[in-house]
């Protein structure tokens, strides 16, 4: 089974990559399932009804998101009438929405997507391994296909986090800082692990924001308004593909269209 999955969509520019590029990868690379983040896909930062129905509609199946999963208002309302979108699972208890889902596939087995939160640099969370060890025990009573998105800032929790669930999930996938690594890879026990996807976006930019005002930022030390950049927009995602009776990853290939 080939799962897709997109880094970041970063605004306006992220979801146009996502459109036009997402419909061609299907049909071109065979895939069964397509995941984004799209925590910053309105304005660069949070989620509305609008941009969830934009990336649903240019054939995503499931939206993760992260730390500014809440930045748009009454997003907290809609989340919870939309279960393709997911918030992180170690968010509060009393935060709404759900953090992972079971999507059947058609006749191939039903695909999982759990959303966990770091806590290294982070807002405050639940410790997202005690969630994770929890989750996936459950989850793996209905699939062996587990896809994990850890958004996360800190390289070394993403890492720890790719053994701590090595053959347990298909795949450890990290998002938040942007930019994407070079450390894709299979572990030992048959875990797809990348400590960063990247992003999907404008790539003539500071993390998807116009430079010359990020430059000015450094320079003065004043506040700027940070607009989403627009040049050279790119999709940033991994293909992982995955066993369909194990779970357990066969490769994971990084995608940048």
């Amino acid at each position: 089974m080939k799962i897709l999955f997109i880094g970041d969509v970063v605004g306006s520019p992220g979801r146009h990559a996502v459109a036009t590029q997402v419909p061609r990868l299907r049909q071109e690379r065979g895939l069964d399932m397509v995941i984004a983040n799209g925590e910053n896909s309105a304005h660069g930062a949070g989620l509305t009804e609008a941009t969830v129905g934009a990336l649903l509609g240019s054939g995503v199946d499931v939206i993760t998101t992260g730390d500014h999963v809440w930045d748009q208002k009454g997003f907290d309302k809609f989340i919870e009438l939309e279960p393709r979108v997911l918030r992180p699972l170690n968010a509060a208890p009393s935060a709404p929405g759900r953090g992972s889902i079971v999507v059947n596939i058609g006749e191939k087995t039903p695909v999982a997507v759990i959303n966990l939160l770091g806590r290294v640099f982070m807002p405050a969370s639940d410790c997202p391994f005690r969630a994770a060890q929890s989750e996936v025990a459950r989850l793996r009573q209905q699939t062996s296909i587990i896809i994990v998105d850890l958004h996360a800032e800190a390289t070394s929790e993403k890492m720890a986090m790719g053994w701590f669930l090595d053959g347990q999930v298909s795949a450890v996938l990290g998002t938040h800082t942007h930019v994407p690594t070079a450390d894709e890879q299979i572990l030992p026990k048959g875990t797809a692990f990348i400590s960063d996807v990247g992003m999907t976006g404008p790539q003539d930019s500071v993390l998807g924001r116009d430079k010359e005002a990020v430059i000015r930022r450094f320079l003065t030390q004043m506040p700027q308004r940070l607009e989403v950049a627009e040049g050279n927009v790119l999709l940033n995602g991994v293909i992982v593909d995955v066993d369909g009776n194990t779970g357990l990853a066969r490769s994971i290939e990084r995608v940048r269209a």
